[in-house]
């Protein structure tokens, strides 16, 4: 048998908290992201809910190395943290990061990307989203504790982000500034007052494309298409190195 190299997929990774880990649910963002990018990349969730800023820098030497994101051309990397970070300290102390250690946290989280070979023009960082205060405090309630978030907080965990993202190098998508812009009503962009709707999600797919695919427009179609396939020899097109 002849031989052939194998077929290495890029890889665009997700990570984030549980806006990201629900990202492929149905009419979810990483979804739509995934499917523009189907044949060319994988796009790989690394969502983990309830996570904060502090848990996801200890913990992402154990999701991405130098050899994993070398071999697989890491195209790009999102870091979508902040909504649970914001959570009052006396109303959530587990999840609760404070503003100034949060912006820390992500711009460690954005040098251990570089350590392992992805540069800052690669990742994208995204703001948490505004919060719906009336439509939160009827889902805490309904879990027996009060109101443990406050959109001001969000905004100010919004605005560490962007910081963060220009210290760094990074591009950063402002959802909690975008999401507000001109007064608009952005309870339609979420399910709960904190998580996305489908309108949310599809928001964040539209503008996070803006950012992702000149990252990602360079990248061929993986394999040949089905009609440019020799029938009479399919393995001169299906093993070529090419």
């Amino acid at each position: 048998m002849s031989k052939f190299v194998p077929v290495i997929w890029p890889k665009v990774i997700l990570f984030g908290d549980s806006i990201t880990q629900f990202s492929f649910q149905a009419n979810g963002w990483g979804a739509e992201i995934a499917n523009k990018l189907a044949r060319k990349c994988d796009v790989v969730n690394r969502g983990l809910s309830g996570y904060n800023s502090r848990w996801a820098r200890i913990v992402l030497p154990r999701l991405i190395s130098s050899q994993s994101s070398a071999d697989d051309s890491t195209a790009a990397v999102t870091v979508f943290f902040g909504a649970n970070d914001c959570a009052l300290e006396d109303k959530n102390p587990q999840q609760h990061v404070p503003v100034s250690e949060y912006l820390e946290n992500l711009k460690a989280i954005s040098r251990l990307l570089t350590s392992v070979g992805v540069s800052p023009d690669k990742v994208i960082f995204i703001t948490p989203p505004p919060l719906h205060e009336a439509a939160w405090e009827k889902e805490c309630i309904l879990k027996g504790c009060p109101l443990n978030r406050l959109n001001s907080a969000a905004g100010q965990y919004a605005q560490a982000c962007v910081h963060a993202a220009a210290q760094c190098g990074s591009d950063v998508l402002d959802l909690w500034t975008l999401m507000q812009k001109d007064g608009q009503d952005f309870s339609v962009y979420l399910s709960d007052g904190l998580h996305l709707s489908d309108e949310g999600n599809q928001f964040v797919a539209q503008h996070l494309w803006d950012l992702l695919e000149s990252r990602v427009v360079h990248l061929p179609v993986i394999l040949p298409y089905w009609g440019d396939i020799d029938a009479r020899s399919p393995e001169t097109s299906l093993l070529c190195n090419s």
